[in-house]
């Protein structure tokens, strides 16, 4: 399954529509107000679903996973000098890959792969395509480049 997640052109806060591979909308994202990124995942028929929350005041960037008000992840940026990497609770997943580059896999425990991110070029607004191999992980293969958005965007902005 293949999603395509979209930033949306004009928005003063962090929102997204994420398109299944037929172009039908899978999952809205909504940025909320606050301190440190908040973004509220909701179903095709607007009920929110999930929610991915940059915890603040914190040395190195973390965000937390909720589906349903129940905390099901954590991802937490390693410090490192010249590569990126992140510390990835969720599943027993890890990521791996070319960060910087928007070219990288979520695997699982056993180095199988749940699903490949990547960045398409030449678009007026951020586009990544996350492709998924198992539809049931979509979610939280979709919260899990959320996050790694939000902390690349922050980093950016320092």
């Amino acid at each position: 399954m293949k999603l395509l997640f979209k930033q949306r052109f004009f928005s003063w806060f962090d929102s997204y529509d994420i398109y299944d591979e037929n172009g039908n909308t899978a999952f809205t994202v909504e940025g909320k107000l606050g301190w440190g990124h908040k973004l509220h995942i909701l179903d095709p028929a607007g009920r929110h679903i999930a929610t991915v929350q940059e915890k603040v005041l914190r040395f190195l960037p973390t965000f937390e996973f909720t589906v349903g008000g129940r905390l099901v992840g954590t991802l937490r940026k390693q410090f490192r000098l010249l590569t990126q990497v992140y510390d990835l609770n969720c599943n027993g997943w890890r990521v791996e890959g070319n960060f910087l580059g928007w070219d990288y896999a979520i695997l699982d425990n056993s180095g199988r792969q749940i699903a490949r991110v990547s960045k398409e070029l030449f678009r007026f607004t951020d586009t990544y395509v996350i492709d998924v191999c198992n539809p049931n992980d979509a979610l939280s293969a979709l919260m899990i480049t959320l996050a790694i958005d939000a902390e690349k965007c922050s980093d950016n902005n320092n």
